[in-house]
């Protein structure tokens, strides 16, 4: 059985791996900030501190950290997407 890692460099390989781990990382602290508030996710968050049932701070910044992080996990992954598309070619 022909394995991913056959197709590509060691170099690509190790591009791909760190740029996963930096994914899951992200996704990861997300998780943890949003899991403090009991809250499934960011609009869930921004509501509890609208009706006042978490205090604005700091839950507000960290809604724009979770925010930011799932952004950035969002572009890594489009990212990974676009340079596996190019390397294995």
């Amino acid at each position: 059985m022909s394995s991913f890692y056959d197709k590509i460099t060691t170099q690509d390989a190790e591009h791909v791996q760190g740029l996963t781990r930096l994914a899951l990382e992200l996704r990861d602290n997300r998780t943890k900030l949003l899991k403090h508030y009991e809250a499934e996710d960011e609009p869930a968050l921004l509501q509890k501190i609208v009706t006042g049932e978490v205090a604005e701070h700091p839950a507000y910044e960290h809604y724009l950290s979770a925010r930011l992080l799932a952004q950035t996990r969002e572009s890594i992954r489009e990212d990974l997407k676009n340079y596996l598309r190019e390397t294995t070619k």
